[in-house]
């Protein structure tokens, strides 16, 4: 199939271009906004149809888009991913730029949108939670994913095109943004100094990043695959084990500050996704254990050094 990409240079965008180079089943082109940034997918960029253009700015890419034919559209990108970004004006800017992509793509026939969401859509739930959770976002990054989740999905049967909205929980591993806790905990422990932290006795759902590639991957080559789905690992982990793991990679014996900050007043405790609808619609299932995908996430950060 003729697959098209955006977020292609991103975290995960740049693990799921790789692993459809791997296989040698799709033809892939990416939109890119800058090909300078790109130190993500640089040794894949000449295995695919690059089309340079920004998605505020439909003109800018169109043309090469309808050249290209895509039958599948999978949309990674999303500005406004850090934390700092949650609640700028940034987010809701991110549903046109969606809305205008379907409809291009849907004047190419593309026959299916695969799009990636968020678990923020379902704000603060403190359990195991199902696709028929209810949806109360806490912030404009949550609610922004969600607004584009409904809108899409409308606009996409107006082309008979299979619309999937994949809900991704956290996810970790190599070339990873540095803020994040795990890359944060790395990076200090890697510098010699101990880390403070909060008594971490949150359970969290961690997914590799090529299992996240994977099940995108997987729902690509499911043709009967459509809705709203988890992407999880399906196994909620304490922070304290995680921290101490990552820890024991490093320097056994570095002091972790457990408890020197205090949780936030919004603070989540147990954010764990059910994966059974993924799975049972396309078969896939994370094969990364926490063990294997902290030792290589840590010996990427090392090798930078």
């Amino acid at each position: 199939m003729r697959v098209l990409i955006t977020g292609a240079s991103g975290f995960v965008g740049s693990f799921l271009l790789k692993q459809l180079i791997k296989e040698a089943k799709h033809e892939v082109a990416v939109i890119l906004r800058d090909p300078t940034n790109t130190w993500r997918i640089k040794s894949s960029l000449k295995n695919v149809f690059l089309i340079q253009g920004s998605l505020d700015n439909p003109e800018s890419y169109r043309s090469e888009v309808i050249a290209f034919g895509p039958e599948v559209l999978v949309h990674l990108a999303w500005t406004g991913v850090g934390n700092q970004s949650r609640n700028t004006r940034d987010q809701w800017r991110n549903i046109p730029d969606m809305l205008e992509l379907i409809e291009i793509a849907g004047s190419v026939n593309v026959h299916t949108f695969i799009g990636l969401g968020s678990q923020a859509e379902y704000g603060p739930v403190n359990a195991r939670i199902d696709e028929d959770a209810d949806t109360k976002p806490t912030t404009l990054y949550g609610a922004s994913k969600l607004a584009a989740c409904n809108i899409g999905q409308s606009l996409a049967e107006t082309y008979n095109m299979r619309f999937s909205w994949l809900r991704l929980f956290s996810s970790y591993g190599p070339m990873d943004q540095p803020d994040w806790l795990i890359p944060y905990l790395i990076n200090n422990l890697l510098r010699g100094e101990s880390p403070n932290l909060t008594l971490a006795e949150q359970m969290w759902d961690y997914i590799h990043v090529r299992d996240v590639a994977s099940a995108i991957v997987s729902m690509i080559e499911a043709p009967d695959a459509q809705g709203i789905f988890n992407l999880g690992s399906g196994n909620a982990v304490s922070l304290r084990t995680i921290i101490e793991k990552t820890r024991d990679l490093i320097d056994p014996l570095t002091q972790l500050n457990f408890g020197t900050v205090p949780y936030r007043p919004d603070q989540v405790m147990h954010l764990e996704a059910n994966i059974d609808a993924l799975t049972k619609a396309t078969g896939w299932c994370p094969v990364v254990g926490i063990d294997e995908g902290l030792l290589e996430t840590v010996d990427w950060w090392k090798s930078l050094r």
